[in-house]
């Protein structure tokens, strides 16, 4: 689980009020708000991590495989 400072969740509680408020014309408490965005940090919170360690995996691939190829030497016959 994905887990968030005070500050942190007082702010993405917040926006998911927010949220509901603007976009679906809903109001919703701090509570279901609260246990709204557990759901999302258990059970959707590790397909984005998960992706950000891909997408990091994926940049650190191609930035090390430019290094060694500035690496290798000439070779002339």
């Amino acid at each position: 689980m994905i887990e968030f400072s005070k500050e942190e969740t007082d702010r993405l509680t917040r926006k998911i009020q927010l949220y509901f408020n603007d976009e679906l014309d809903q109001d919703i408490g701090q509570f279901p708000a609260r246990f709204l965005l557990d759901f999302f940090s258990e059970e959707i919170g590790p397909y984005y991590y998960n992706r950000g360690l891909m997408d990091a995996q994926q940049v650190l691939e191609t930035r090390l495989s430019e290094a060694i190829y500035e690496l290798e030497k000439p070779i002339s016959d």
